[in-house]
């Protein structure tokens, strides 16, 4: 399959307000490509939107107010964006929630918020997008994972299954697009320095007193830029890399897993508590 070319294509991006999404429109506008915004924060998603148009006048960019946790509206967003940009080369399923807690500490609603917005509006958008995908030869689809989809750490049942689902549904979906000239990335960010910890929900379960502990850890972990995590989704995008993983917070983790796919949590776990104990002497 030849390399994706952004220049004269449409692009959709998801969770395109802040964050990866955010970073990927703008480096996907700087390639030349048309630009459809979907987002449910309507003050950020317009002023990403006039950005980009303040730097790439030319380029018609448009934006969609919508939240994916609403399947009705989710389907109708697909159909009306599959009948208003019928030449649509590129989707990034990029949105996402998070949700912090045991599935002890969790209720069913709460685990099915995660699932709706993180695995079926990638399913539902994918649906609707794809007979367009596929009518326009050279076409591209990314689906945003993450580490979570790779090794499941306790405290996020509901993140990890919605991940591992989004895996799965790529990976067999690359399969099943490769003789349509369908080209497939599942991406795997480690820690992208985002708002989804910020904004991530805590199971109404949840001990009051884990909540900083558990904010504070996520915001070491959250390091590398969004802009830099776009870039090199970028390059996977043209280069058609089938699976991306971003960051040393992802590639060791995925080694772990390969070595010792019973066990590995008792590694992470032992790495943790010695980073604690050597910040604690600091």
């Amino acid at each position: 399959m030849r390399g994706y070319e952004f220049a004269g294509g449409t692009a959709i991006v998801t969770g395109a307000a802040s964050g990866i999404g955010e970073a990927l429109a703008v480096q996907l506008a700087d390639r030349g490509s048309a630009l459809v915004l979907v987002d449910r924060d309507a003050e950020r998603l317009a002023g990403v939107a006039d950005r980009i148009r303040r730097s790439h006048p030319r380029l018609e960019v448009e934006t969609y107010v919508a939240d994916l946790v609403d399947e009705a509206a989710t389907d109708a967003l697909g159909a009306q964006l599959a009948a208003a940009h019928p030449g649509t080369t590129l989707l990034v399923n990029n949105a996402g929630v998070a949700l912090g807690g045991r599935f002890d500490q969790v209720t069913l609603e709460e685990f099915d918020w995660v699932l709706a917005i993180n695995f079926r509006a990638v399913v539902r958008l994918t649906a609707a997008l794809l007979p367009v995908l596929k009518a326009n030869p050279g076409s591209h689809l990314v689906n945003v994972s993450s580490i979570f989809g790779i090794f499941a750490p306790p405290g996020q049942a509901a993140y990890a299954a919605s991940k591992f689902a989004v895996r799965g549904f790529s990976e067999s979906l690359r399969h099943e697009l490769a003789d349509d000239g369908v080209g497939v990335t599942v991406v795997h960010p480690g820690g992208i320095r985002t708002r989804i910890a910020e904004t991530a929900r805590l199971g109404s379960g949840v001990d009051p007193e884990e909540v900083a502990a558990g904010r504070e850890q996520m915001a070491r972990l959250l390091r590398m830029p969004p802009e830099k995590a776009a870039a090199r989704i970028v390059t996977a995008i043209e280069r058609r890399r089938p699976r991306l993983l971003i960051g040393l917070s992802a590639t060791v983790p995925d080694v772990l897993v390969r070595l010792r796919p019973g066990a590995y949590w008792r590694l992470v776990a032992r790495g943790i508590g010695a980073r604690r104990a050597a910040a604690a002497r600091d």
